[in-house]
């Protein structure tokens, strides 16, 4: 049952949901181990699916949508592809989540991420989408975590610092050197 531009409002009903989100590209396991556990989850699921192939039977979907807010707003638990994008913006909501590595990646930076982030006790890494209820049922018996906070982007100080001292016809390499090794840390550096 697809969520489409007239039923879209009723996908977005009220209330708390599970919501499970691939992001921009597919995760077909996932959803697929998703939609097989959303009756014994004991909350309405929600997806937002991608460019999959499969398409849920057990809640309303939508492939792509300009905001995730109304769906992260109900959220009770978030369960999610492990892209770096998503983690942060969960987490920064201080919502459950629960996170798999999709294998279908290039690279295996989503199995780093997420294995960091669960090592902190920031999520709840689900290894084995034929236990994802299992990790479901743990993220909602959680207390919902402190909201993550990240130090403010700095890129802009060293770059503006770096073209000041082209501009002054000095050695932009004495910037780099100031940098280089440290932590950026916005109460010593500025913002």
């Amino acid at each position: 049952m697809p969520a489409t531009p007239d039923s879209s409002s009723e996908a977005l009903r009220a209330g708390e949901i599970v919501f499970v989100t691939v992001g921009t590209t597919d995760f077909d396991p996932l959803l697929r181990a998703a939609d097989e556990a959303a009756p014994r989850l004991g909350l309405p699921v929600e997806f937002q699916i991608g460019i999959g192939a499969y398409e849920p039977k057990n809640g309303p979907w939508v492939r792509h949508t300009s905001s995730l807010d109304p769906y992260y707003d109900r959220a009770k638990v978030v369960v999610a592809h492990g892209g770096a994008g998503t983690i942060l913006e969960v987490l920064r909501r201080g919502i459950p989540l629960v996170s798999a590595e999709n294998p279908d990646r290039p690279d295996r930076h989503q199995r780093d991420l997420i294995g960091h982030m669960a090592e902190q006790g920031r999520l709840i890494w689900c290894e084995d989408l034929d236990r994802l209820d299992q990790a479901v049922a743990a993220a909602l018996a959680m207390p919902r975590p402190e909201p993550l906070v990240t130090p403010p982007p700095l890129v802009h100080r060293v770059v503006g610092e770096f073209l000041d001292a082209i501009a002054r016809r000095e050695d932009p390499r004495a910037v780099a050197r100031r940098w280089r090794g440290g932590r950026l840390d916005p109460e010593k550096n500025g913002s």
